[in-house]
């Protein structure tokens, strides 16, 4: 069997690729336990500076979760089977792309259905192919998102646009994704890549303490009232203070000159 997930590393960017094809890189266990493997791996290189994720093949991003395995979760009659199994393996995937201190940019190249578009919802950025075609359609299995789907997606959109599309569960357009805040931009399909490559370039000439720093205060930001937020902001910009990246970046400024950070 090929492996689930593809990891290549090139200039300083992973591209990580869901590999499943034949089965629309639908999420089983291996998949999610070995992306998460990777996210490990690149957190630990110093030489990646972000990550790139797509999917293998031409339809789709991912059709969500490998319904016919955890069904048989669901099949053990015990609720924390399929907790354990199922929902907290997913919950820990997208909070851990929510959370990475390195910016995850979404290569949507196809179906992004119910995990598929909560993966999208969890990472910073997202692009999207004039071919995409997004779903909440878990409804239609007699359940709700399991993946951060109901909480995240609220924020992005709006609590009566969310619950809309949550409850109708019908395919939505990029266009309509884009206008919700679930993705960036759109592009023609066979620009993609390239696209999501010229993203991460913009986001990685700057300092990298700059760029996790800016992703922890937005990330933990958006879960507490303003004055806490304010107090991570701070929190975060005080542990640059003796970094030289910032050393640097002022040093930059005061000389008219582009600044040279470690690994840009």
């Amino acid at each position: 069997m090929p492996d689930p997930i593809l990891l290549a590393i090139h200039d300083g960017i992973a591209l990580i690729t869901l590999n499943r094809p034949a089965q629309l890189n639908a999420l089983n266990y291996q998949l999610i336990d070995q992306l998460m493997a990777a996210l490990d791996r690149i957190e630990g290189d110093a030489g990646v500076r972000a990550a790139i994720l797509t999917g293998a093949g031409e339809r789709a991003f991912s059709a969500g979760a490998d319904i016919k395995e955890f069904s048989e979760s669901v099949k053990q009659g015990a609720a924390a089977v399929a907790v354990r199994d199922f929902v907290r393996r997913g919950q820990a995937m997208t909070a851990r792309l929510e959370a990475f201190k390195k910016p995850v940019i979404a290569a949507i190249n196809g179906l992004a259905f119910g995990g598929g578009c909560e993966i999208t919802e969890a990472v910073h950025l997202a692009i999207a192919s004039d071919r995409a075609l997004f779903a909440k359609p878990e409804i239609k299995l007699g359940m709700p998102p399991t993946f951060g789907g109901t909480q995240r997606l609220p924020r992005l959109a709006g609590r009566k646009r969310a619950l809309e599309l949550l409850l109708a569960g019908d395919p939505f357009p990029p266009e309509h994704a884009r206008e919700i805040g679930l993705i960036n931009r759109i592009v023609p399909h066979d620009q993609l890549l390239a696209a999501a490559r010229e993203l991460a370039g913009r986001i990685t000439r700057h300092s990298p303490g700059a760029v996790a720093g800016t992703i922890t205060a937005v990330t933990r930001g958006l879960n507490m009232s303003i004055a806490e937020g304010l107090l991570v902001e701070s929190e975060q910009f005080a542990a640059l203070v003796p970094s030289r990246d910032l050393a640097e970046g002022l040093a930059a400024w005061k000389e008219r000159r582009p600044a040279k950070y470690a690994g840009a």
